[in-house]
């Protein structure tokens, strides 16, 4: 069985996981993961699909028919880039938006060696205080390498310094 992660993108409109999601099943694919979104008009997302060997390179070509409405780019997961039992680090932030937030969060992962295996973000209005909040919630897988005591001290130091809100769990 092959998996393939499909990449789509394309201007938001009615029926468009469903014309992905006719190709996929009509060529005998099951659609197991997906994360899709709208944001500013434009449709997004990925895709996990499993197909029968045999069948890949027929539902690639086939994908190719969805041109004009989605643009969609299958990849082959590496080994690497199958599930494992790692260990996850989970955390929130929130505060008050301020340009750089992903930059100083993120780095911080980096330094200590965690890889972001999830990522989800937002903006909207402070309910009282006027403004606007950032939140994210992140899932980081730690590799054998990486220093969760060090990542938390070091987002916590950050969250001080940016003044948002973290909740590591």
């Amino acid at each position: 069985m092959s998996k393939l992660v499909l990449t789509v993108v394309g201007d938001d409109r009615a029926g468009l996981v469903q014309a992905l999601a006719d190709i996929v099943a009509a060529h005998g694919g099951n659609w197991e993961r997906s994360e899709l979104a709208e944001l500013a008009g434009a449709f997004a997302g990925i895709v996990l699909v499993s197909i029968p060997d045999e069948r890949a390179a027929e539902l690639t070509g086939a994908l190719q028919g969805l041109d004009g409405l989605l643009q969609i780019t299958p990849h082959a997961p590496s080994a690497t880039d199958a599930d494992t039992e790692a260990d996850r680090f989970t955390f929130t932030v929130l505060g008050n938006d301020r340009p750089g937030i992903v930059r100083d969060v993120t780095a911080a992962l980096v330094r200590h060696g965690l890889s972001i295996d999830r990522f989800t973000s937002e903006t909207r209005d402070a309910p009282m205080a006027g403004g606007t909040l950032f939140e994210a919630t992140v899932v980081a897988r730690v590799s054998p390498d990486a220093d969760v005591d060090a990542a938390t001290a070091d987002l916590e130091r950050l969250a001080g310094e940016i003044q948002v809100d973290l909740t590591v769990g």
